[in-house]
């Protein structure tokens, strides 16, 4: 693999992480839906275990539906930490565990378990099978680093060995397309904008702003109807496989 040899020929990428690396969609819903049922059931056998089941199931009472609508507006009420997911969810579970009628320890306790496990189901992500040799082969060219919106604990997937450094620009406060989650990778690649291409999916969160800052982008649209022309230095993909070739032909250029 080559180096796009222009004037300022690359010298970093920056990834974004969810439908850009992996399709998102089916986790997040099996994500959603599966850390809410595991509180309902353990709080059923918990409440079972300490004879005080006239609470009744927590589900039924608070459906998942009325969790979406206390997320809602804590992101309306707090607006700095609106991209911070897990601080909104904890925040979120401990409210309504209260309101159930959980005394304030247990409530805190019970939200942050559900975490646990909302953390652990959000890791079953499955990589395109592009993309662990394409980073490793990439890592010997680039210095790569990583920017994502989502609460994925990214650390503790292997494929994360492959990156320098990981933002989570949610909780910086700061969630794309807010430039400083792409200034704070750059900084710590020690790379300049105008020797950088993101790659994303999102044209208004991944793409807009790192062609405003100066960088190159790849926009990963798959069937993403788009009628205007690109823009200069935007490359658009529909799918992450097609990197490697892109990079290979702006090297030729």
């Amino acid at each position: 693999m080559t180096r796009p040899s222009s004037r300022h020929p690359l010298q970093a990428l920056t990834f974004d992480l969810d439908d850009t690396l992996w399709d998102n969609h089916g986790v997040m819903a099996l994500t959603e839906e599966g850390h809410y049922d595991w509180l309902d059931e353990r709080i059923a056998e918990w409440l079972a275990a300490r004879d005080e089941s006239e609470l009744g199931r927590f589900a039924e009472r608070l459906p998942i539906e009325a969790y979406q609508r206390r997320r809602r507006e804590l992101a309306e009420r707090h607006p700095l930490r609106r991209g911070d997911f897990t601080w909104i969810r904890e925040q979120a579970l401990y409210a309504l565990l209260e309101e159930f009628g959980l005394p304030r320890a247990a409530s805190w306790l019970w939200a942050l378990a559900a975490m646990e496990r909302f953390h652990a189901l959000r890791l079953r992500v499955s990589p395109y099978p592009e993309v662990e040799p394409m980073l490793a082969e990439l890592g010997r060219h680039y210095r790569l680093a990583s920017i994502t919106n989502g609460n994925l604990a990214f650390h503790r997937l292997p494929l994360s060995r492959h990156f320098e450094v990981s933002i989570a620009a949610g909780e910086m406060h700061a969630p794309k397309p807010d430039p400083r989650s792409f200034l704070m990778a750059l900084a710590k690649l020690g790379a300049t904008p105008e020797r950088a291409m993101h790659i994303g999916d999102s044209w208004q969160e991944d793409i807009l702003p790192a062609v405003r800052l100066g960088m190159q982008a790849a926009w990963i649209a798959g069937d993403t109807p788009h009628g205007e022309a690109m823009p200069a230095g935007v490359h658009r993909l529909s799918h992450i496989r097609e990197l490697p070739a892109l990079l290979e032909k702006l090297g030729r250029e």
